[in-house]
This record gives structure tokens, sequence and C-alpha cells, in this order.
């Protein structure tokens, strides 16, 4: 595994230089050096789970089967794109939020030489997915599947933002807009697809797949999606800060997180009054007191019995797949996830 990442950081230096040649546009030294520092600067810093899972879900469907350098290139390639997929949404996302951090740095348009030419740097790292598609999966019959799906999944993430934005603006903070089905839409659109669905669906597609034979595994790492923001909205407010790398602030920032959905679904009449009167207020005071609500409700052990009850539903799912290669990949994907504490 560790010569697996290795091997993967060595494909991201691969294609950086590739994209600083790009022989469609006449790069100066300063232009060159920009590009290079802002993709250093936002692509590789993370966890780089989505792109690594390219490699280990094609490596599973193979079963066994040793894989070719050239496939570890391509299912890496892949990988990256994901993760210019990423740097291209938390770019944007942290200037809409108005974010001071991201992964322990500064957001980049924080940076005083840079600050909205992030904007413009966010749509630099769309444009070169198709750029690196294009290199290495132009000869490929499944390339415009490819194509397709990067461009489908982008729209999907993109609209679920939407969605999250205008269910969370100011001067409109009306808690009863919130339920279950509200947060499984956003969920659903703004994280499952590119954070499961994707990685999967190129590995399926370098496999000789067809996607539309697979909605079943598409549902089911949708469902694994929502189940994954439901942990990172518990952890939010009950994760350990030192472990999970960042201060919750859903209840300041008035967020649809699962917890305030189940709290209003299981508060009486003096309790919603207590959410609707605190919920969404930066005073420290206001914070205390929904969670403090939150454990009269006992938020935490609904949430226990949901994370018992969502992996049961997974796992008889996923067993009950016809194919065992596919079921290899589903329960690697939920045991990297399940009672995760991070």
């Amino acid at each position: 595994m560790v010569d697996l990442r290795s091997k993967f950081l060595n494909v991201y230096s691969v294609l950086k230089s590739e994209l600083l040649q790009d022989p469609a546009f006449e790069f100066t030294d300063t232009s060159r050096q920009w590009v290079e520092q802002m993709l250093d600067y936002n692509v590789p810093g993370g966890k780089l789970n989505r792109g690594l899972s390219v490699i280990d879900s094609y490596q599973l469907l193979q079963q066994g089967r040793e894989l070719t350098e050239d496939e570890i290139f391509q299912a890496s390639a892949l990988g990256w794109c994901i993760e210019w997929l990423q740097a291209f949404f938390l770019v944007l996302d942290d200037i809409m939020d108005g974010s001071h951090t991201r992964r322990g740095q500064p957001c980049w348009f924080r940076l005083p030489k840079v600050g909205l030419i992030a904007a413009n740097d966010g749509v630099v790292l769309r444009n070169h997915i198709p750029r690196i598609l294009k290199k290495y999966f132009r000869q490929k019959p499944y390339y415009v599947d490819l194509l397709d799906l990067f461009n489908e999944v982008e729209f999907q993430t993109a609209s679920g933002q939407m969605i999250d934005l205008i269910t969370t603006i100011d001067g409109e903070k009306d808690l009863s807009k919130y339920s279950l089905a509200v947060h499984r839409r956003i969920v659903q659109y703004k994280t499952a697809y590119y954070s499961f669905y994707l990685s999967v669906a190129c590995a399926l597609l370098m496999s000789g797949e067809a996607l539309e034979k697979h909605i079943d595994v598409k549902n089911l790492l949708i469902d694994m999606g929502i189940y994954f923001q439901v942990q990172d909205d518990y952890l939010d407010c009950f994760g350990d800060p030192e472990t999970i790398g960042k201060i919750g602030t859903d209840i300041e920032d008035f967020k649809c997180s699962w917890l305030v959905v189940k709290a209003l679904e299981l508060s009486n009449e003096e309790q919603k009054k207590t959410l609707h009167e605190n919920y969404g207020n930066p005073d420290p005071a206001k914070v205390a007191r929904v969670k403090a609500l939150y454990k009269e409700l006992d938020i935490q052990g609904v949430f226990a019995e949901y994370e018992r009850q969502s992996y049961e539903k997974l796992i008889s799912s996923i067993e009950a797949h016809p194919s065992k290669a596919v079921q290899e990949v589903l329960k690697s994907f939920l045991g990297k996830i399940y009672k995760r504490q991070k």
C-alpha cells in the first residue's frame, strides 16, 4: 500500500509537468510558475482517498491478477482527475463560504497575492481534467464514457452545492425548511456522487464494464456516501478536534446537519423553541445550549443506532450482489468508513 501511494504521487509529478508544457497554451515563465504553485498548494494535500480508491477498486475487479505498470499509471491518472475535481470544488467552495483554513493551511484565496484570482484558478483546475483524459484515454473505447461521467458528476456536485447554499441563505434562517429528505438530497448530490461513486465508476470503465449495467452499485455507493456524511455531521459536533483536524462549526453556520434534523424530529414544542432560538448563532452560550439539547435527546444514542442499522443494511445489499469482485470493492469502501473517528 505504501508502495502504491508513492507510485500514485509520482504520477502527480508526471501529470503536472505535462500540463505545464501543454502545447495548446503558450506559457511564460511567470504563468508556468503560478500554475505550478497553485497545483502544489491545492491538489496533492489531502488524504487522497478518492484517487487511491480508483487503483484499489480496479485491482479488486481484476480478482488478484497482477496489474501492469501501464494499468497502474492509467488508474492513477484517473484517480488524479478526481483529486483535481476535488481541488476545483474546494478552491471555489472556500471563497463561497468565506473559509479561513483548509487542510491545516490558509485557503488559497486567503494568500495575499491570490485573492479572487483563485476563482479563475478553480476554472483552470477544472479544465486540466479533460487535458489529462485526452492525453491518456483518447484511444480507449470508453473515452466518451469517461468524459460523460466526469461531466455528469460535476453537474450533480455543483447542483448539490447550489441547494446547500440556497437552503442556508443568511437572513432567511428558517429551521422548518430542514428535514431528512432535504438533508439526503443535499448530501447525495454535493458529496456522494464524486466522493464514492466516481472512483468505482472509473475502475468499472477501465475494466470494460458498461455503467448502465451497474445502477445497483451506484445506488449502494450513494447510500454509503450518505452514511459517510451523517458520520461527518456527527463528528463535527461530537468528534475530537485533535483527531478530526478541525473545529466543527455546523451549529454556528446553520448547516442542514443530520443532528439538527433528527433533533427537530424528536423534540417537543419547548425543545423545538430552544433550537429555533439558538441554532445558527456564533454566540458560544447558544452553541452550548444546542449541544446540551442534543445530549438531552440522546442524539449520540440515536446516531449509534443509525450507524448499526446502516451497516447491516449495506452489508446485506452488498452480499446480495451477484459478482464477488464487485462485493469486494464495496466491502473495501465500507470497511474504510465504518465506525471511523475522523
